[in-house]
């Protein structure tokens, strides 16, 4: 990682009458190869993350959308398990290539805004050390992807600035196209590169026919999940209300001083410094509607209740603004150490310490990563949360267990007993749990439910609306001391059901 040093050395020429500059491929996928390296070392350590236990239930109920999101991310699931096993690694792998293939977009996109290969490695090197980045690339979870095609349709509309190639507007409908079917939210973006595109130009991409193929792709991509959306009455907008209200990342304060932490306290003065300069540098002023749409975002999702890494789609090319002006005028005064090698290796060394599973299991609840990177808390425990489980159900009277049904409080918890319950000899788990309530209700055994939830036993006083008989009879625990969604929660048998399931099941359903 030589280019964090040299950028900081001083000004350089990258210009060329016989247009941008060589990729330095080599080094670029010297990055790249690391990073994916380093995700794969590490893939089967700890377990599934909870969205990936759902996603894989998921793909065998293929819908054109669901509560919580588009259709794609299950379909790719059911795709890897398909191919490479039912297994961690299958769903690994994948996450491993995006990242890496991120890596490699951040320095094109530096090259399209006229960066050379000083330029391309300090983009590449800043997009390889980002937490965010390396904590999305190690599991597979609709922000893995969400974050590479968000970034590789900014790059394609950089590229389509710089070249006026016309190919581009549909390349960026097609990219667009996939995104929409992982996240909506890459709506927002594609209307805010718009807006910027609007007020600072170039604006005859209206009268292209090649924007109208694009967004004829988009419309046809989209309209199949919107109308199951229609159908269902619209499940996501609701959704859209429970993550705003979640107060997640110190809710609207936190927003900017997150997308810092999110991007690394080091690298993070590079998209500062490039977002300034999009404003700033009449060689930039082609990219301005990158600042434009930048701050259009934050706006909106401030005002919404949004996640700081709704807009990590623009960090890349933020970044590639800031490191062609190092390129081009040397580092602004006092942060040449910011883009050296030295600097780049601490935040990679603490990007891995707060994000990647590095330590002993037993030993994560005494490190701080997961407060940091709260998703590591969610990869622990799931094969000894479904022996608990096991263990309630065993316990039953022969005759009870037969007819025994097993519900779960949330769609993690669903997944890993329709992972690892079958070997257990459980029978299917059910959830009313966002998309789960969809696959199916518990058949009308008249036997009892085990009920995994309420969190605490004096919530469990609303289990009595559905049974006759309630008791907690075990606590989940994931045996290395980490607090997490399951930890501690009670597992109840439940008996006396007041009425069927038909009746009941919607009351079940949750969205969250």
């Amino acid at each position: 990682m030589s280019a964090p040093a040299s950028a900081a050395s001083g000004p350089v020429d990258v210009t060329s009458a016989d247009g941008p500059a060589p990729v330095a491929w080599r080094p670029v996928l010297l990055l790249a190869g690391v990073l994916g390296a380093l995700l794969l070392a590490v893939a089967a350590r700890y377990g599934y993350h909870r969205d990936e236990l759902y996603f894989r239930v998921a793909g065998r109920h293929l819908a054109w959308g669901y509560p919580d999101q588009p259709p794609l991310l299950p379909l790719l699931t059911r795709a890897a398990t398909a191919v490479f096993g039912d297994t961690l690694v299958a769903l690994r792998v994948p996450a491993a290539v995006f990242a890496a293939a991120g890596v490699v977009v951040a320095a094109l996109t530096a090259r399209e805004m006229g960066g050379g290969r000083r330029a391309q490695l300090l983009t590449a090197a800043s997009y390889a050390v980002c937490p965010f980045a390396v904590a999305v690339g190690h599991s597979f979870y609709t922000a893995t992807l969400d974050l590479l095609l968000s970034t590789a349709l900014v790059w394609l509309v950089v590229r389509w600035v710089r070249t006026s190639d016309q190919r581009m507007l549909l390349a960026a409908g097609a990219v667009a196209a996939a995104a929409l079917n992982v996240k909506y939210l890459a709506g927002f973006l594609l209307a805010a590169i718009v807006a910027g595109l609007l007020v600072s130009g170039p604006r005859d991409f209206f009268r292209r026919p090649m924007f109208a193929a694009g967004a004829a792709v988009v419309v046809a991509a989209l309209l199949p999940g919107l109308v199951w959306q229609a159908r269902h009455g619209w499940p996501q907008v609701d959704m859209a209300g429970q993550i705003a209200g979640s107060g997640d990342f110190a809710g609207r304060p936190g927003f900017v001083p997150f997308q810092i932490l999110m991007t690394g306290i080091v690298p993070s003065w590079l998209w500062i410094y490039g977002l300034w300069r999009t404003y700033r540098s009449d060689a930039l002023r082609p990219f301005r509607f990158l600042g434009h749409a930048y701050l259009l975002l934050n706006v909106l999702f401030i005002a919404t209740g949004g996640k700081p890494y709704y807009l990590a789609g623009l960090w890349a090319a933020l970044w590639a603004a800031g490191a062609v002006e190092v390129e081009r005028r040397g580092a602004p005064r006092g942060w040449g150490w910011a883009a050296t090698v030295p600097a780049y290796a601490v935040t990679a060394a603490s990007s891995i310490a707060l994000t990647l599973p590095v330590y002993p299991v037993k030993w994560l609840a005494d490190t701080p990563q997961p407060v940091i990177n709260a998703d590591s808390a969610e990869t622990v425990g799931w094969p000894r949360f479904a022996q608990d489980v096991a263990r309630v159900y065993r316990a039953l009277p022969a005759d009870e267990r037969a007819k025994a049904v097993i519900v779960t409080g949330n769609y993690g918890e669903a997944g890993a007993l329709d992972r690892y319950g079958p070997k257990l000899g459980l029978p299917r788990a059910y959830s009313g749990h966002n998309g789960f309530w969809y696959f199916g209700r518990p058949p009308d055994t008249g036997g009892p439910a085990i009920v995994v939830g309420p969190d605490t036993v004096a919530d469990g006083a609303r289990l009595h609306r559905y049974w006759t008989d309630v008791r907690p009879v075990s606590r989940i625990d994931n045996g290395v001391g980490l607090d997490n969604q399951e930890q501690g929660k009670p597992v109840w048998v439940c008996r006396g059901q007041r009425a069927p399931w038909t009746r009941l099941w919607p009351e079940f359903k949750t969205l969250g």
